[in-house]
């Protein structure tokens, strides 16, 4: 099991725009790499953890119960179907470690996120990889990959780094065949940028009570990424033997209270929508003009096909102080900025990807 742990590489998160100032002597360089709100976090948001920070000496709430129980109002589920973590990366962690025993078997897309493959390999589980079609969750070949020892069934939808959708009814075709003994992921980090009608309820499912989980965080539109909180939704059963496991204190208390506030703030969310459409708009035209091809995109990022080798591409936007995401061979996935970071991005392409091309 050593032998397993060894073989695992390492998270590698976007590079922090400091740590790029410092390694190349510049200043005022843009992160258009880890999908964040470029917005910030809603100012309700701030107001509430300069208040809770006078009670910093004090442990959190270890069942986080105001949180849960704002969250189980919005939802319209019970309290205690609902699951808090350090970010919902620690809700899939908590997942696997519940469910999954040594050498039994999760199914998920050859490219998603990362950290489903990661999570299982640590747990000594084996993940099944299906590739992708057309960038999409191929359903029915994942259907068609599990066995009697699959017990976790991972659907990013929006898929992260693509950016593609799956729809109601393909989802709906997919669970009809889904053996009783699996239950099923939904992380639906990006889903209040979701703007088609055909986007799956995940919820119902749920209400249903069908072996699901759908997870979601505060993370991206909500613009709390560094307070690290998600959350679950999944029926009353599933959620007592997490909770069997989950460590106390795993939500601190600053962002308990201020996922609080940032729930109630219907109008940041609207905002940050709308802004992300006008800009993915804009991104988008950018880079067909420039004849790049880009993958349709559900989220606040958009997968792109370089041409050329998307190493490459990185390190020369680097040393123009952009930074975005490689993510394999000629693909980028590029965060939806603020105007002038998008206004940049595209200028910094301009500028590095004719001699780019001519030393190709």
């Amino acid at each position: 099991m050593a032998l397993t742990i060894a073989a695992l590489k390492p998270y590698s998160p976007g590079k922090p725009i400091s740590e790029l100032e410092r390694e190349l002597g510049i200043r005022e360089a843009i992160k258009l790499a880890s999908n964040e709100n470029p917005w910030g976090p809603s100012s309700k948001a701030l107001q509430v953890i300069e208040r809770a920070s006078a009670s910093l000496h004090r442990y959190p709430d270890g069942g986080a119960h105001d949180l849960r129980q704002a969250l189980a109002h919005k939802w319209q589920v019970s309290n205690d179907q609902v699951l808090v973590g350090n970010g919902s990366d620690e809700i899939i962690s908590l997942l696997i470690k519940t469910f999954l025993a040594p050498g039994e078997e999760a199914v998920m897309a050859d490219l998603t996120f990362v950290m489903y493959r990661l999570s299982v390999l640590s747990a000594h589980g084996i993940p099944v990889e299906v590739p992708l079609k057309n960038w999409t969750h191929d359903l029915p070949a994942m259907i068609d990959a599990v066995t009697d020892r699959t017990r976790l069934f991972f659907v990013c939808n929006p898929n992260n780094p693509t950016g593609t959708m799956l729809t109601a009814k393909e989802v709906d075709s997919a669970l009809a065949r889904l053996p009783d003994h699996v239950i099923v992921v939904f992380d639906e980090a990006y889903y209040e940028y979701v703007r088609d009608a055909e986007y799956p309820d995940s919820l119902r499912y749920v209400r249903e009570e069908r072996p699901v989980v759908a997870l979601r965080t505060f993370s991206k539109i909500y613009g709390l990424a560094g307070l690290r909180v998600g959350y679950g939704i999944t029926t009353t059963e599933i959620a007592g033997y997490v909770n069997r496991v989950r460590p106390p204190f795993n939500v601190n208390s600053l962002a308990q209270e201020a996922a609080q506030a940032a729930l109630l703030d219907d109008e940041h969310v609207a905002k940050s929508r709308a802004m992300n459409e006008a800009e993915m708009t804009f991104l988008e035209e950018g880079l067909t003009a420039m004849e790049f091809t880009t993958i349709p995109t559900q989220a606040n990022f958009i997968y792109f096909d370089a041409g050329m080798d998307g190493g490459c591409l990185y390190d020369a936007l680097l040393q123009e102080g952009v930074i975005v995401r490689h993510i394999r061979g000629s693909m980028i996935r590029v965060t939806i900025g603020q105007p002038k970071e998008n206004r940049r991005f595209l200028e910094a392409l301009k500028h590095v990807v004719p001699t780019l091309s001519k030393s190709a």
